[in-house]
């Protein structure tokens, strides 16, 4: 691996991989601890069902947009700074969070909080472009997965349990806490991983420049899309399981953040075996493996909204929506930032805006018939599983001879 900054310390050397990784729990946490306890807060705010969801809904969007600024800035004056200004925001605003008297402070705060929480995720996906190449490049996006999926794990376990000692606003208080635990890390193991010589210049208009760039290539345009519809059907389902399980299925908090647990456990495994399958098999194999896996899930709740089912039957369909998108998830980002190592915080940020903001738009329309129906969160995955494998069709064969010669190690071409 490269060394990250001349200057870094031998310490900050050798966590700075692990904190990559760490870095990536600002998303999930965000988004799943308070989970088991939504269905408690919306009652306490005198909330409806799809204004409680705009709390998640919000969260989306700050994560989208805060990716979408933080990228172009990392690239332009380093991920370390950045980096640190994002985690002490993340944590004012969870403590704002859990003092919010109203559902709208809230839903304004989560807004704010996802704006902070976005700079971890962008800049763990933009250093790792910094520090890898080939095949450890997919490995490592294939670990992004991987512990995004733990995270999720943790999250709405940790969830269950602690919302039988504390209500929700504690849950946000632990969330200031993680943040803080995080900030201590990053200023210990974060050293520099974009050297000066390399970071771009002429302000706005580089980076208008760097986005048509961009979004003028197809493959990067067919992996971005294809990840913001597969996004737009997990947090679908992240949004909406929490309503199906507990008040359809009659699960506790604690049981339905087992069954959640369950269903992260399949993201996770899903996402190391999608970094294995993408090096070793093929790159564009491994994504539509993830898209028919998807595909399945979506339909099973589907099945679900039509006529009634088991419980087991919904918890595999979402146990296989889950681990489809963690399929895709390194295929996808590495053919969406192989290319671009100089401007790698604007390729991540627009590949992370897009799936937060897709989320962010899908999440609410799955309470649109209350808390009671499975029917609008099988019609919204189905409908986001077409449409991201309708922009995988972008990814012509003709276009991946870069991505090879890019993603793969020099002496052993990546199959796609």
């Amino acid at each position: 691996m490269p060394s990250t900054d001349c200057a870094a310390p031998t310490l900050a050397r050798r966590l700075l991989p692990a904190l990559l990784l760490l870095l990536t729990v600002f998303g999930p946490i965000s988004m799943d601890l308070y989970l088991p306890a939504l269905p408690a807060l919306t009652s306490e705010l005198g909330a409806v069902t799809s204004v409680a969801q705009l709390t998640v809904t919000a969260c989306l969007i700050g994560l989208a947009a805060g990716q979408l600024i933080a990228g172009p800035l990392t690239d332009r004056l380093g991920r370390r700074r950045i980096l640190l200004v994002g985690i002490v925001a993340y944590v004012v605003t969870s403590a704002l969070c859990a003092v919010s008297p109203s559902i709208e402070l809230l839903i304004a705060a989560r807004l704010v909080q996802g704006l902070a929480g976005g700079v971890g995720i962008v800049i763990a996906t933009a250093a790792g472009r910094d520090v890898f190449s080939g095949r450890a490049l997919i490995r490592f996006y294939g670990r992004l997965t991987v512990v995004g999926g733990f995270a999720a794990i943790v999250g709405p376990l940790l969830g269950g349990l602690l919302s039988t000692i504390t209500d929700w606003r504690g849950l946000f208080a632990f969330l200031a806490v993680i943040g803080a635990l995080l900030l201590v890390v990053a200023l210990l193991g974060f050293g520099e991983t974009l050297p000066v010589e390399q970071r771009t210049a002429g302000g706005f208009a580089e980076t208008l420049r760097s986005y048509r760039t961009l979004l003028t290539d197809r493959v990067f345009l067919g992996a971005v899309l294809n990840q913001g519809f597969l996004y737009a059907a997990l947090f679908a389902y992240l949004a909406g399981s929490t309503f199906v399980l507990q008040d359809i299925y009659g699960l506790s908090p604690q049981w339905y953040a087992a069954a959640f647990g369950l269903n992260s456990a399949g993201h996770m495994v899903a996402g190391s075996l999608a970094g294995r399958a993408a090096e070793r098999w093929s790159i564009l194999g491994t994504l539509a493996l993830g898209v028919g896996v998807t595909g399945v899930g979506a339909l099973g709740l589907l099945a679900a909204g039509l006529t009634a089912m088991p419980l087991w039957v919904v918890i595999l369909a979402l146990f296989l929506l889950s681990s489809g998108v963690a399929l895709s998830a390194a295929p996808a980002t590495t053919l969406a930032l192989a290319e671009y190592p100089h401007m790698a915080g604007t390729a991540s940020s627009l590949l992370g805006m897009v799936r937060f903001g897709f989320g962010g738009v899908a999440a609410p329309l799955v309470g649109v018939a209350g808390a009671f129906s499975i029917m609008p969160l099988g019609i919204v995955t189905v409908v986001c599983v077409v449409l991201s494998a309708a922009a995988a069709l972008l990814l012509a064969p003709r276009r991946f001879d870069r991505a090879r010669s890019t993603s793969a190690a020099p002496s052993e071409p990546a199959r796609v």
